[in-house]
């Protein structure tokens, strides 16, 4: 598979990623409705990836997103900083003290336990990021003059409003016109998408982002909802793939969208809130690639995993090129970011490799 990446000696990134970054507030193995006390993290699907690719496989990132310019914002930039992601191309919003004029998002997430399921409280309207422009980035300095060999985006950033669906496109436009490979994770998420056109907007702005794409992540219902392209007698369940409808799914939308490279999706069966079944696909070059299965997989918190899935694949792709060894580096690192807590890896690139090569549990001395 030829991607055509750029060289590192001409880039100051290997990758950034363009999205919205989260305070999570986390009551540990407790409820949010009982909690007295959270834990604080920083995560966000697109910020997730870039963080992965950095401190576990030790790329050059930095993150494209925009904080309102206070205290809350200061303590996310030192979030940040402390996973190693370059924060320089930040852009700070002068806010009115109380959230009038725009905000930090905050997500509420409670981990789930066998039949209790995760969930999830956002309070992410009126952001910073999602009132961002490109004048606010200046799009043609960083993927022009700095360089960036590598984008990662996505639907969920493209939901937050009406700016943001313009502001994704035209950071995608820009990044092709300086030969910087875009990656973007559908992510259809129906309730944030109904405040602003429900999936008739998905699918305008989602079609529109698609003719920019190198390499295209998302389940069945991201491509149903986000592309119009389904596959015919799939188990709703996903217990058995239908590796012939997927094939011509990808193949019918390849036909439309000649830039696809390469296309992948993780695979999940949920047992409980903490046991599932684990694996990952990946279509290249008109064939079709399995991971290793991670069945019955163990989970702490599965807040990120398929961020991570993300992230392994695109540092496998980025390194070896070839797409069977990138989706299995992604399904290593998805499982394995499951088995600690927060949105992001805190696992190596050891580890991730180990884990690919079979290696099981045993206490490490």
């Amino acid at each position: 598979m030829e991607l055509n990446i750029r060289p590192a000696e001409e880039c100051k990134y290997d990758a950034v990623s363009l999205g919205e970054i989260m305070l999570r507030l986390d009551p540990g193995e407790g409820r949010i409705r009982t909690a007295r006390s959270f834990r604080a993290w920083e995560g966000g699907g697109e910020y997730n990836v870039i963080r992965g690719l950095h401190k576990c496989f030790g790329l050059r990132t930095a993150v494209i997103t925009a904080f309102a310019d206070n205290e809350v914002g200061r303590l996310m930039k030192d979030f940040i900083e402390q996973g190693g992601v370059d924060t320089d191309l930040i852009f700070w919003k002068k806010t009115d003290g109380i959230g009038r004029i725009c905000r930090n998002g905050i997500n509420f997430t409670e981990r789930g336990f066998g039949i209790r399921g995760a969930v999830g409280c956002s309070d992410r309207a009126n952001t910073a990021i999602s009132q961002a422009t490109p004048e606010d980035f200046d799009f043609d300095y960083i993927f022009g003059t700095l360089g960036v060999r590598w984008l990662h985006t996505g639907g969920i950033y493209a939901a937050l409003s009406e700016q943001s669906c313009k502001t994704v496109i035209e950071a995608c436009k820009t990044a092709k016109k300086y030969g910087t490979i875009v990656s973007y994770d559908l992510n259809y998420r129906p309730s944030m998408w109904s405040a602003i056109g429900g999936i008739e907007k998905a699918r305008e702005v989602n079609k529109e982002i698609a003719k920019y794409v190198d390499v295209m992540i998302g389940n069945e219902e991201d491509f149903t909802a986000c592309l119009g392209f389904e596959i015919e007698g799939n188990d709703s369940d996903l217990k058995e793939l239908n590796l012939e409808g997927y094939r011509k799914m990808i193949s019918e939308a390849a036909h439309e969208y000649p830039n696809f490279k390469a296309v992948a999706t993780t695979l999940r069966t949920v047992k409980t809130a903490t046991v599932n079944d684990w694996k990952a696909i990946c279509w290249a070059d008109d064939k079709i690639y399995m991971s290793r299965e991670y069945n019955g997989l163990e989970i702490m918190d599965r807040v990120g995993g398929g961020d991570s899935f993300a992230s392994g694949l695109v540092y496998g792709l980025m390194t070896t090129g070839d797409a069977e060894q990138a989706v299995n580096y992604g399904a290593a690192h998805g499982a394995l970011a499951m088995t600690t807590p927060g949105d992001t890896s805190m696992a190596s690139v050891n580890e991730v490799e180990a884990i690919m090569g079979g290696a099981g549990a045993r206490v490490k001395r």
